[in-house]
């Protein structure tokens, strides 16, 4: 057993599958009490890199060690340390809750007395407790993703792998899922990976890698990442909306556009910030159009990964 500095230690992970590369040396690093955001486009590579972690892929190259075990030589006590949540998680469905957390519990090698002390606890905890023994195919959707994560935390894990845990739920159901993880970290026993494509969730992590064609191209706190644009996005909105992209697009130092609901945000360069505002504010008027706002604004999380993903495109 190595040195225990992180719960999750990968380095320099590497799978291909035929001539595809899908993860071309992720390294992460993740400590107890950290939440770990991957985020990036479909094909980027997150859900491989949740499946090396867990041991259901062989790694080509690398190395992984889950709490110091390695994850080749010891992979029983590696696995022990994982509670995996995976996007297209199989519940048995002709089984109640209770009974499906009794299936899994035995499955990890819980004896009777502990598995009915902690799916008592556990159910509690996920607000599952009043609804034990409904079959679980006749759960709601947020209902079956609690499900998911007590199922994932039965045996106490000390590691959590959540691969796009709140895909296809409805936005209440998302927050709810939420205050259900963030309370865990608390104690500093855990490590929780977690993958998704919602930035409001992204910036709830302690750290975030943005993954492109297999790498993680930039990583950090999301305040960060956000500094990288500071005082590069400006706001816009008015009429007619086709008239301000298109001005937009036009000025030369407005790197690129993109709306954001009923508004735009303009990417500028370095430097050019006011310059483009003053500029575009005459050139709209002067086209007969309307400006509602235009307006520099902080960056938000989205901008710097189109960002991101803009620029590892050209590369």
């Amino acid at each position: 057993m190595t040195p225990l500095n992180f719960f999750i230690d990968a380095q320099e992970l590497h799978k291909s599958f035929g001539a595809r590369r899908a993860v071309a040396g992720v390294t992460l690093r993740i400590a107890a009490g950290e939440i770990y955001g991957l985020v990036g486009p479909d094909g980027a590579g997150k859900t491989t890199v949740m499946r090396l972690l867990c041991g259901a892929l062989r790694l080509d190259a690398g190395r992984i060690a889950l709490c110091g075990f390695d994850i080749r030589r010891e992979p029983e006590r590696a696995r022990e340390q994982i509670g995996y949540l995976a996007q297209r998680f199989a519940l048995y469905e002709d089984l109640t809750v209770c009974e499906n957390l009794r299936f899994f519990a035995e499955v990890r090698g819980l004896k009777p007395a502990q598995w009915r002390q902690r799916s008592r606890e556990i159910l509690e905890f996920v607000g599952l407790a009043p609804f034990q023994d409904r079959r679980a195919g006749q759960l709601s959707g947020g209902m079956k993703q609690k499900l998911g994560l007590a199922l994932a935390l039965i045996h106490e894990p000390r590691i959590l792998l959540l691969d796009e845990p709140t895909t296809g739920v409805d936005p209440v159901t998302r927050q709810d899922f939420w205050r259900l993880i963030l309370p865990l970290l608390r104690r500093r026993t855990l490590a929780v990976l977690v993958s998704t494509p919602y930035m409001d969730e992204a910036l709830r992590c302690t750290r975030v890698g943005f993954m492109r064609n297999g790498r993680i191209i930039s990583e950090g706190p999301p305040t960060v990442l956000r500094r990288r644009l500071a005082g590069r996005i400006v706001e816009l909105s008015g009429g007619p909306e086709s008239l301000l992209a298109h001005l937009a697009r036009a000025d030369p130092a407005v790197e690129a556009v993109h709306r954001f609901g009923l508004r735009f945000h303009l990417r500028v360069a370095p430097g050019e910030l006011n310059r483009v505002i003053a500029r575009l504010d005459a050139s709209i008027r002067a086209a007969g159009g309307v400006v509602e706002s235009l307006r520099p604004i902080e960056p938000l999380l989205e901008d710097v990964f189109i960002e991101l993903a803009e620029g590892a495109a050209e590369a």
